[in-house]
């Protein structure tokens, strides 16, 4: 039996068009099938090109005649919860970067099954983190076909001590010196964000930038005999930097002075 024969099925799509972005149990309180109907009907749905899925049991109606998909930032707070668009992400939002990542980077504390996902095209990596550095976000309304999404992105501080954080998540510390290069944020914010993140690495290399960037900032002096390699992307080797015992690996000083 065709679907049209047994529901109304341009009701349905129009109550579910309002939802923007559902899920199976959004789409059984809208539509007041129940719930096997509707797991039932979905991938009919999907298979005749009336709706497109997300992920697993997230879905979003596609408008007739029309090639759309989601923003790529509002697809990234839909997949966990909770979520920040973060890292490389993050700095291309801020532009502090010129270059487009590849790649869209979610910050979570969340456990989810699947760390890397390829949606309409595009590339995901979630990142867990310990609940104690998810801190330090921004809100932004983004505009789309079916209305506007409030979309959670780590604030400009944030964003930079997270990179020096995980520099494989960001491209590297040439990326986050573009960022400090900019003096577009808030360094007292920045200090305390850095001493918050509770990681020695981070302070390191932040009061090292900084110094060689001349820039002024306020940073505890770490106790510690061991060196930590500036960026771990690249080889382990170097000047080694005692103040700050940091082993600069990217020839920092060489192109400052």
């Amino acid at each position: 039996m065709r679907i049209e024969a047994r529901y109304n099925i341009q009701d349905i799509l129009t109550k579910l068009a309002q939802l923007g972005v559902f899920t199976i149990k959004d789409a059984v309180k809208a539509t007041g099938l129940k719930e096997i109907e509707v797991k039932l009907l979905l991938p009919k749905l999907r298979k005749r090109g009336f709706i497109e899925r997300i992920e697993k049991g997230k879905y979003f109606v596609i408008p007739p005649k029309i090639d759309i998909t989601l923003n790529e930032y509002i697809v990234a707070n839909l997949l966990v919860k909770p979520s920040a668009v973060a890292y490389w992400s993050a700095l291309s939002f801020h532009e502090f970067t010129e270059q487009i990542p590849q790649i869209t980077y979610v910050q979570t504390t969340s456990r989810k099954k699947k760390q890397e996902l390829e949606i309409f095209g595009i590339k995901y990596k979630i990142v867990r983190i310990k609940p104690e550095k998810f801190f330090g976000f921004q809100y932004v309304w983004i505009e789309s076909y079916f209305g506007r999404f409030r979309v959670c992105v780590t604030d400009k501080e944030k964003t930079i001590v997270d990179c020096l954080d995980k520099p494989r998540y960001c491209g590297g510390i040439a990326e986050v010196i573009k960022a400090l290069e900019t003096r577009n944020y808030n360094v007292k914010r920045l200090s305390e964000y850095a001493i918050r993140l509770g990681n020695s690495a981070v302070i390191r290399r932040l009061g090292y930038l900084c110094d060689a960037l001349n820039i002024e900032i306020e940073l505890p002096q770490v106790k510690t005999r061991n060196y930590v390699i500036l960026d771990p992307t690249l080889p382990k080797q170097g000047k080694v930097v005692s103040k700050w015992r940091i082993i600069d690996n990217v020839g920092v000083l060489d192109e400052s002075q």
